[in-house]
């Protein structure tokens, strides 16, 4: 086991989980899918190839969806429906939802990916006002 696991759970605390081992990628995916699966202008995952989940408490409790006809899958907490890890067997990858995450990470995206099906209102982010808080 690594000395600092990374740590996560879901928005409820139903389901807890480490990771142990390193990611290779994180990636901004702007596709169509992820949109809709995260209901954002992106989803936000890490890949690991070697690293290894385990499920501190809640296993029973993570449901997965995965889009017929297609490799698009999604695991999630049955009771708060926050996106969890999954792992890929039949690719040998783990994805990890970086929202997910509660230990920081040493790793940053990598690229923003499919963004030719980026959300039309998605553009130019970085010059809207940043509120610290919730809108007054």
């Amino acid at each position: 086991m690594d000395e600092n696991p990374t740590t996560g759970q879901c928005l409820c605390g139903t389901v807890k989980f480490r990771i142990s081992g390193k990611f290779e990628s994180f990636f901004l995916c702007h596709c169509s899918r992820c949109r809709k699966d995260r209901g954002s202008a992106h989803s936000a995952n890490l890949f690991s190839s070697s690293a290894k989940i385990t499920w501190v408490s809640g296993k029973e409790n993570v449901k997965t969806f995965k889009l017929p006809d297609s490799r698009h899958m999604k695991s999630f907490c049955a009771t708060c429906g926050s996106a969890l890890p999954i792992f890929q067997p039949e690719i040998s990858l783990l994805v990890v939802p970086a929202g997910s995450l509660d230990s920081p990470i040493d790793i940053r995206p990598n690229a923003h990916i499919c963004c030719s099906s980026r959300a039309n209102w998605d553009n130019d982010l970085a010059s809207i006002e940043k509120i610290d808080g919730l809108p007054g």
